[in-house]
């Protein structure tokens, strides 16, 4: 059974288990299980299992320091790592240049002395759906390694599903937390938007969330409190929240959604949803009603804002490359060179006016949340399918099979999935509880409720 950050912490402060330990767990994992999954582009056991012996000498002296001492955490490659190559996903990035700049999430986690095991797999640039790269290839689903683990965070989720460490730091800018969390059965939470610092800017702007992915609601709440507050370097992050996430997800677990207004949308009025998906979603949603929430039917009341979505996003794509040469370019994924292409045909005229529908999208949401506490949704409409294609069809784009998520970008809101069941042929299915802006807490206490009455952890893929 996989160990979470909480209870190793319980441990270390009790003597019976050391920070060493619990790294060379993680990577005895990785060896066994990441040759098939492909859920990290780099492992560094040398560098963990030293910062480990130094935590663990901390622990002896009963001097540990920060909230995650000797914990074994990952980082998604798109996130700056000092001391290593984050590459994302590319063969247009060069390795061989000077390393020397942690993001805030990750020089976050190394203030509380943490042990980064390494970097997670993502597609190039982190810009669809599912991970699979020309630099790394295709990673794999732990509970079927035939189908997706889904993206762009695909490598993070498979390392929480296989117990390569406690929990892992994504991205999310259209859905990239919760598609492969959904498609991988674990949780994840795309924080509000300047909750997470980050550094450097992402091009594809204010889209791009920085969350965790765990096993546990409490990990990720802890993961939070570490990560959120203000960061020079990022003019847009907000201020740390006063109130501990741990602290909510404790109080919610008791009776914290009693009383909450919850609006359920099995399909935002306009997604095709799997018949198997929908029933288990539909039943998960009862789970609120028993915990003495009041819960009504209703869709938000906004169309697919996809194609406003396909300018912000493309856009960023293409500012992403444009500084790339004509044999860089060649290097590509084929679909990402496509959707920068596309990117580049936009106009000023029209990136203001998907900024406008944003806004409209924002105003609406806005005005759910004063009816009702949070919305919740399917976190996909599908439940993973063949590893390696953008799409189960073949066809389109990924923006096809992942409605329910990229909404929530465009309004940086807080959206979390946490698994509700599985379908038939044994594949998760994914929950997606989304609240108003800055209403981070109030999300993690209805996720923390509803693990406490249906806990999933005791079902984990089979790793051989």
């Amino acid at each position: 059974m996989t160990v979470t950050a909480a209870e190793l912490l319980t441990e270390y402060r009790a003597g019976r288990l050391s920070p060493v330990d619990a790294v060379k767990d993680a990577l005895t994992r990785i060896d066994a299980a990441d040759g098939s999954l492909n859920g990290f582009c780099l492992v560094d056991s040398a560098r963990a299992l030293a910062e480990a012996a130094e935590s663990e000498e901390r622990w002896r002296r009963g001097e540990p320091r920060g909230l995650l001492d000797g914990v074994p955490v990952s980082v998604k490659d798109l996130l700056l790592t000092k001391g290593w190559p984050t590459l994302r996903g590319s063969r247009t990035i060069d390795p061989d240049q000077l390393w020397d700049v942690d993001a805030p999430s990750v020089a976050r986690l190394r203030e509380h002395h943490a042990v980064i095991i390494g970097k997670t797999t993502t597609p190039e640039l982190g810009w669809k759906g599912v991970t699979d790269n020309p630099l790394t290839g295709v990673t794999r689903n732990p509970w079927d390694p035939t189908k997706t683990a889904g993206g762009s965070s695909g490598g993070a989720a498979v390392a929480v599903a296989a117990g390569m460490g406690t929990f892992s730091l994504g991205t999310d800018g259209g859905g990239s937390i919760r598609i492969p969390a959904s498609f991988s059965g674990v949780y994840g939470i795309k924080p509000t938007y300047g909750l997470v610092p980050i550094h450097p800017a992402s091009p594809f702007g204010t889209l791009a969330h920085v969350g965790p992915l765990s096993w546990t609601v409490r990990d990720a709440a802890l993961a939070l409190d570490v990560l959120s507050g203000v960061d020079s370097r990022d003019w847009s992050a907000g201020p740390r929240p006063d109130r501990s996430f741990v602290s909510a997800v404790d109080s919610g677990a008791g009776s914290g959604i009693a009383g909450m207004r919850i609006g359920f949308s099995p399909t935002l009025g306009y997604v095709s949803v799997d018949p198997e998906v929908e029933a288990l979603v539909s039943a998960a949603v009862k789970v609120f009603i028993e915990l003495g929430a009041e819960v009504a039917t209703i869709d938000p009341g906004f169309a697919d804002p996809v194609d406003a979505f396909h300018v912000l996003w493309f856009s960023g794509a293409a500012a992403s490359t444009a500084a790339l040469t004509s044999e860089q370019r060649a290097l590509l994924d084929p679909g990402l060179r496509e959707v920068c292409e596309q990117g580049a045909r936009y106009s000023a005229l029209d990136y203001l006016e998907a900024t406008a529908t944003r806004a409209a999208l924002g105003r609406t949401m806005g005005e759910f949340h004063e009816r009702y506490d949070l919305l919740v949704t399917p976190t996909m409409p599908i439940p993973a399918f063949e590893a390696g294609v953008e799409t189960p069809s073949g066809t389109g784009r990924w923006t096809g099979w992942t409605q329910f998520t990229y909404p929530f970008n465009m309004t940086q809101q807080p959206a979390a999935t946490l698994p509700c069941g599985f379908t038939s042929a044994g594949l998760p299915v994914g929950l997606q509880v989304v609240g108003p802006r800055h209403a981070d807490a109030r999300v993690l206490a209805a996720c923390a409720a509803f693990e406490q009455a249906r806990p999933w952890q005791s079902t984990q893929p089979s790793i051989e």
